[in-house]
């Protein structure tokens, strides 16, 4: 009965993908993981990369654009204590086309106070309208694009795959299609 009922209303098929993707984020989501993936990875990558290379990264499943943004603060943060400035881009990309746009938009209601440090938040943020919204220069790092990982080609070049909020709710056997594609 559902199956008929989906295919003669297509606005109950885009609730129904609405509801089994799941949209779990925050900024710095485990902190002291992103703190060990600066040292032990970013630093590292940041100081070996000459002036003339770019350092590319890819967020796949980066829902409404928190993974992203915190790898972008992350990123400038190393770069201004080495005082090493390099052509960043970040890639972050998601199934959802709505969440997209609302990575686009880089605004983010008052109550990312409580994930993101008050330093941070001075920093990488302008305050308007009960939302935090990343400053121009951040945004400027990352390309956001629709995109099925399954079916669409992946980003090549990449220094550094941050998929933090898009494995754990995967089964073992899509995270064994997935990888591959990672990997080329």
């Amino acid at each position: 009965n559902y199956v008929s009922y989906l295919q003669s209303n297509p606005q109950e098929v885009e609730l129904l993908f609405k509801e089994l993707l799941i949209r779990v984020t925050q900024f710095f989501r485990d902190p002291e993981v992103w703190q060990a993936i600066a040292t032990a990875l970013l630093e590292e990558l940041v100081k070996r990369c000459s002036a003339d290379e770019q350092l590319r990264f890819w967020v796949p499943g980066c829902a409404t654009g928190e993974e992203a943004y915190s790898l972008a603060i992350l990123v400038r943060e190393l770069m201004e204590k080495l005082n090493i400035f390099l052509n960043i881009q970040i890639f972050a990309t998601d199934l959802d086309a709505a969440a997209i746009d609302i990575a686009c938009k880089g605004s983010y209601p008052d109550g990312i106070a409580s994930q993101v440090t008050e330093q941070r938040l001075r920093k990488y943020f302008y305050h308007a309208d009960s939302n935090y919204i990343i400053r121009k220069e951040v945004r400027e790092m990352i390309m956001f694009a629709t995109q099925n990982l399954v079916n669409d080609p992946p980003f090549t070049n990449v220094n550094l795959i941050s998929c933090r909020n898009l494995l754990i709710y995967m089964k073992p056997e899509l995270q064994q299609k997935i990888l591959p594609t990672f990997h080329y």
